[in-house]
């Protein structure tokens, strides 16, 4: 069907109604950025053809080069066929304002802790000047530590990862915005090794427990199953950095952790805690605060 459509198919909204109905047909599953088959084909062929990702419209009807056909075909059909996720498929995801390079070496950007920094954490940390030193672990791709340094322009950020190939691509990410002076990558399992205290400390660990892991979309699939299953319960990478993290605490320095749908089983296994959940546009029920004098029991 993709080798006919390239022969019969000649402009933009040609490719795009083509586009939908194969995503539809095949299936797909939207949680890498697009929410649906129109805005996903869109994308993906605004950007194989070098075309402005917010203006679509003056661009429908203009007619293609059969070499930029097939290209767009390429990729659509990839898309449909094997279910790699667009962010893949294009090396680009966005958070907000931010985009970064990514590939299959990391999971696609997707935490909600972005939405928190600065002003969403601002009760707890009242100026970002006070922010001196951070850390962020299981960093993937760079793209919380990047957006950290963003938002406390006076820290220095240490992103730490178990995974290497991970470290490769938060460096791209790191270069790629000028951070190399501020932002430190650290290649170990969480807290083990650093000897720095922290005014922040965020992550966005493995999460997904194992029944979930086994019912996943293919989508997901193509991400590296070390960043997405963490045990029986999901909570295994949490668990760790709960037991920890009060050390690495500067006095009144805090914690933000994003933990999937886990709030049940982490607040029955931690009656004595009193989490902060934090409003994100997914709800408040993905990411709770803790202060070191919280996990300390001080107050």
């Amino acid at each position: 069907m993709f080798k006919q459509a390239a022969q019969e198919l000649t402009t933009i909204r040609d490719l795009l109604r083509f586009a939908v109905s194969r995503f539809n047909d095949a299936g797909l599953f939207f949680g890498h950025g697009s929410d649906n088959a129109h805005d996903e084909a869109a994308y993906l062929i605004l950007h194989t053809l070098n075309l402005p990702l917010d203006t679509l419209e003056p661009y429908l009807d203009a007619k293609l080069l059969q070499s930029e056909k097939e290209e767009v075909l390429s990729i659509l059909e990839r898309r449909a066929v094997e279910h790699i996720p667009a962010a893949y498929l294009t090396h680009q995801a966005w958070q907000g304002e931010f985009d970064f390079y990514v590939d299959e070496r990391v999971i696609v950007p997707r935490s909600f802790i972005y939405e928190l920094l600065g002003d969403g954490i601002r009760p707890w940390i009242e100026h970002d000047e006070l922010v001196h030193r951070a850390l962020d672990l299981c960093t993937g791709s760079g793209c919380l530590a990047i957006q950290m340094a963003h938002h406390y322009p006076d820290a220095q950020i240490d992103a730490v990862d178990l995974s290497l190939d991970a470290l490769e691509v938060a460096a791209i990410n790191i270069e790629d915005y000028g951070l190399e002076d501020r932002i430190s990558l650290v290649h170990t399992d969480l807290f083990e090794g650093l000897d720095e205290t922290y005014d922040l400390i965020v992550s966005n660990p493995p999460y997904v427990d194992a029944e979930s892991v086994e019912a996943l979309p293919d989508e997901y699939l193509h991400e590296p199953e070390l960043a997405l299953g963490s045990g029986e319960d999901g909570l295994d990478a949490t668990r760790q950095i709960i037991l920890q993290a009060a050390k690495y605490l500067n006095p009144k320095g805090v914690l933000l952790v994003e933990i999937g749908h886990n709030r049940d089983v982490l607040e029955a296994a931690y009656p004595e805690l009193p989490f902060t959940w934090l409003e994100t546009s997914g709800g408040d029920g993905f990411v709770f605060l803790l202060t070191r004098e919280q996990l300390l029991g001080e107050e």
